[in-house]
């Protein structure tokens, strides 16, 4: 049986999950967080022990740590949680896009290569992968990044940032390499999925009128009531919608930090020579 342990971080409104299959007890962990306080400063680990505590409770082992998508909300624990389990780190193969767009961005010196080296296994649209007794597929769902992907196993589909719960939405599109056309075209590739497919998202923002988070919903659910885009909502309306939702939001408290550590499988920018490791700020360019 494969079974499905979430854990959330109310701090970047972040769900990390662990999927496991009982019979081998072999597991992935997909978009783990990893603590940042941006006052002080400082990284912690408290939100990734809690997983690390649940696999080593439920005697698992780590076949997999798997990101969406460079995540511009949180920092990943990736690197962290294969330091103490082992497994091995994938993203979508398109990451080596966003990479060479941010080490512009962030002036990223000599030793940042920009082909995914950074990562274990770079997944291409259609791979399959096992997970004890189970296989994920990957489906490339470009738009709120262009290295965006979702995994489908079993009777589930993680999906990142593409789908929030029914009365959320969607993602936003501006980040750099984003595109609203081809979310859309990402959405309809996941609502071709059987209706009663299980969903399990990476956020929730509990909206107004609704009092718990939740980060599961069904593809059918989302044809017939996500606010932003149903079965019958044509490309045109949903991109004009999109673009003009997307140009009244603000950044992301945690968009610098995150994606110079994210963009490195969740390792810290290399120390400089007074052996102190920084994060950059670019003033005036986003």
């Amino acid at each position: 049986m494969l079974k499905i342990h979430s854990l959330f971080d109310h701090s970047t409104h972040t769900a990390s999950h662990v999927v496991y299959c009982q019979q081998s007890g072999h597991c992935a962990i997909i978009d783990p967080v990893l603590d940042l306080d941006p006052l002080a400063w400082h990284t912690h680990t408290q939100q990734a022990d809690k997983i690390i505590h649940f696999v080593q409770t439920q005697q698992l082992a780590v076949q997999w740590i798997l990101e969406t998508h460079v995540h511009a909300d949180h920092l990943t624990a990736a690197s962290y949680i294969k330091s103490q389990l082992g497994g091995q780190i994938g993203i979508g193969n398109q990451v080596t896009q966003v990479q060479e767009i941010f080490k512009g961005l962030f002036n990223a010196g000599d030793e940042f290569h920009t082909d995914g080296q950074q990562f274990d296994h770079l997944f291409a649209d259609g791979d399959t992968f096992p997970l004890g007794d189970f296989n994920f597929t990957v489906i490339h769902t470009p738009g709120h990044t262009p290295a965006c992907v979702s995994y489908t196993i079993d009777d589930a589909v993680f999906v990142g940032d593409t789908l929030f719960m029914p009365d959320y939405g969607t993602a936003r599109c501006d980040f750099p390499g984003g595109d609203a056309s081809d979310l859309y075209q990402s959405i309809q590739r996941l609502y071709q999925l059987s209706d009663d497919t299980r969903v399990f998202l990476c956020h929730d923002y509990l909206p107004e009128g609704r009092e718990q988070f939740t980060w599961e919903t069904t593809i059918g659910a989302q044809k017939q009531h996500n606010i932003h885009i149903q079965a019958d909502t044509s490309k045109d309306t949903f991109v004009t919608f999109r673009q003009q939702r997307d140009e009244t939001l603000t950044l992301p408290e945690l968009i610098m930090p995150s994606i110079q550590v994210n963009m490195r499988a969740g390792e810290l920018p290399p120390a400089e020579d007074n052996g102190i490791q920084y994060l950059k700020f670019p003033l005036n360019r986003l």
